[in-house]
């Protein structure tokens, strides 16, 4: 048998040989080599399927997603709170499926920001580390920035955890798709939390088209059907002239 607590998101496992875990539907066994790794994936499922009733609305251009918080939500919300006061981002790839009652794990959370110069992503980095978040890249902003102006993400999580982190995408113009997304933002509202995310259309067809896996192909899918009734045969045909001009730019290099 083992035993979850979550104590700051860190999981604490006491476990035999052959682990037995309890579901609604059942008692079923379960033997798993990396015990840490397949635990924390499976209280995100299990925080998911509690709190999820898939149902939504739209007030105001906002997308309304009628469910309970996560503990994966407390920590984007924070990461957010922080973010917000030195930059504008957007939230994209398999948290926006996730968020929106798409029930698989993660172990982190892609989200697109300007790059900023030295001076701003020092403030950023300077506040992102008072507030207990480390960065994978290094632990003063020098050395950090080195990446930055490469155009390379970083990674934060918090203090003394590996996961779930903040994967940072930096952008500008030159990243024609992922810029056209950061500027067509559609607002997402769970509860008290608000943050933004690409169109719906768009982020479907990016899964679709240009990451492809079979992750991405079963989020578009969720995405497909469950907003079927307000997906937008017009913004579908936008967004696709944007992807596939992305992809040939791909295969031009």
């Amino acid at each position: 048998m083992f035993f979850i607590s979550t104590n700051n998101a860190e999981i604490i496992i006491l476990f035999l040989p052959w682990i037995k875990y309890l579901e609604r539907d059942g008692l079923k066994r379960c033997w798993y080599g990396n015990f840490h790794k397949f635990l924390r994936k499976l209280y995100i499922i299990f925080m998911l399927k509690n709190s999820m009733e898939k149902s939504y609305g739209l007030k105001e251009g906002i997308l309304i997603i009628e469910r309970d918080l996560t503990e994966l939500d407390y920590f984007v919300r924070d990461f957010l709170q922080v973010l917000k006061n030195h930059s504008d981002y957007l939230i994209v790839s398999g948290f926006v499926s996730i968020s929106t009652g798409r029930t698989r794990a993660t172990e982190d959370v892609d989200i697109l920001v300007p790059v900023p110069d030295k001076e701003k992503f020092k403030e950023l980095f300077d506040d992102l580390i008072k507030n207990n978040f480390w960065c994978y890249q290094g632990e003063n902003f020098g050395e950090v920035y080195l990446y930055v102006e490469d155009m390379q993400s970083i990674r934060f999580a918090r203090k003394d955890q590996m996961f779930p982190n903040m994967e940072i995408i930096f952008i500008n113009e030159s990243k024609k798709a992922k810029y056209y997304e950061f500027t067509h933002p559609l607002k997402i509202k769970i509860k008290d939390f608000e943050f933004k995310i690409p169109p719906l259309e768009f982020e479907i067809l990016y899964k679709e088209i240009i990451l492809a896996g079979k992750k991405d192909i079963e989020d578009a899918g969720h995405l497909r059907n469950l907003f079927k009734e307000i997906l937008s045969k017009d913004r579908f045909e936008e967004y696709e002239k944007v992807i596939i001009d992305e992809l040939n730019s791909y295969k031009t290099k």
